[in-house]
């Protein structure tokens, strides 16, 4: 059985699914180390809340993923600001929350619509790209934190798109075009034009403000 058959079928997707279930319950103890010391009630209730919220960010991705504002013939699409969700969770929750989170994106689009045909390219097309979305979590501290997240996370992706499609799908480059000019272009179009809509949405005064406070509320409650 070939992993695209394997993903598709009913056993596939029901392992993917108890990943992805695992792979919540490690969100809610990301930061348990450091949060448990002192042993108390108030880090027990953050982390119960992180792993909520982190749930609500990955299903908000997902569903907004399926909103195609416009999609490419050979894979790629515009989606409804769907990055975002991702991003926004490492801003509240820091890298390992938002990379994992991102991790199981991956894993829930693997199940439902996957398109596999070696190891390799599930790795980086499901598991490195959509967790590199969560690496914008070293901005949170910063001024513009979740902007400069964003832009982080969606470049992560891109890179991984990059290589995936100059390994895996050599194939589809058209003529008079290598496949790295291809792949670095074709990525492009659609990663940047939701980039640059989602970008616009964040620099919304009201937008941003909105976004600080939430992080400002769940820092106060991880003290």
């Amino acid at each position: 059985m070939s992993l695209q058959h394997f993903f598709e079928s009913a056993g596939g997707r029901v392992i993917t699914a108890v990943i992805v279930a695992a792979l919540l319950v490690v969100l809610a103890f990301a930061g348990k180390k450091r949060e448990t010391e002192a042993q108390s009630v108030q880090a027990q209730r953050f982390d119960t809340r992180a792993m909520v919220v982190s749930a609500l960010c990955i299903a908000l991705s997902f569903v907004l993923a399926q909103i195609r504002l416009f999609k490419l013939p050979q894979g790629g699409s515009v989606t409804a600001f769907s990055m975002l969700p991702i991003a926004l969770c490492a801003y509240l929750f820091g890298v390992k929350r938002g990379v994992l989170a991102g991790v199981c994106l991956g894993l829930m689009n693997l199940m439902f619509d996957p398109y596999v045909i070696h190891p390799a390219q599930l790795l980086i097309d499901y598991i490195l790209a959509f967790g590199a979305l969560g690496i914008g979590g070293v901005f949170r501290n910063q001024k513009k934190g979740l902007l400069k997240g964003y832009l982080l996370g969606i470049f992560g992706r891109y890179v991984c798109a990059v290589a995936s499609g100059v390994i895996f799908f050599r194939a589809y480059v058209p003529k008079n075009f290598n496949a790295w000019t291809w792949s670095l272009w074709y990525n492009f179009t659609y990663i940047a034009a939701e980039g640059v809509m989602t970008v616009i949405v964040l620099c919304i005064p009201a937008v941003s403000r909105t976004f600080e406070r939430m992080r400002a509320k769940t820092d106060a409650g991880r003290a």
